[in-house]
């Protein structure tokens, strides 16, 4: 049997109001940036607001480019749940899910231990970069 044409056409619909709803629930890239930058300047230490803006505009950089609609979904969600969690308090005892974890690709996996590394041994010379006196 063949699908009719309306079937067809409430299958259509259902999925474009399922995308219009989640991409409604999604700030788009620059308010969410900002949001974040915000939240970081309200909530975190000088420290840590100065290496998770350095972060958040390197990755919000590289991500520029990206097509693709799954990658920048994916991208903007773990960004906007980011955001939210840290507007809360519930931030600071939150651990890292296993099951994003084991999603993560070789790449990322080194980003995250590289930046783990950053924030529990901070290198000494990271805040005189480039202000060398003579």
């Amino acid at each position: 049997m063949r699908p009719s044409l309306k079937t067809m056409a409430t299958a259509a619909s259902a999925a474009q109001l399922a995308t219009a709803r989640s991409s409604v629930a999604l700030l788009p890239p620059i308010p969410l940036y900002r949001r974040i930058l915000r939240a970081h300047r309200r909530k975190l230490h000088p420290d840590m607001r100065m290496l998770g803006d350095q972060y958040v505009k390197s990755e919000f950089r590289a991500h520029k480019t990206v097509e693709n609609p799954v990658h920048i979904i994916g991208f903007l969600s773990e960004w906007q749940q980011y955001a939210q969690a840290l507007e809360g308090e519930s931030w600071r005892e939150e651990k890292l899910d296993q099951g994003k974890m084991a999603k993560m690709s070789d790449e990322q996996l080194v980003q995250l231990y590289d930046l783990m590394q950053t924030i529990h041994n901070p290198s000494p010379d990271d805040n005189s970069s480039g202000t060398e006196s003579k």
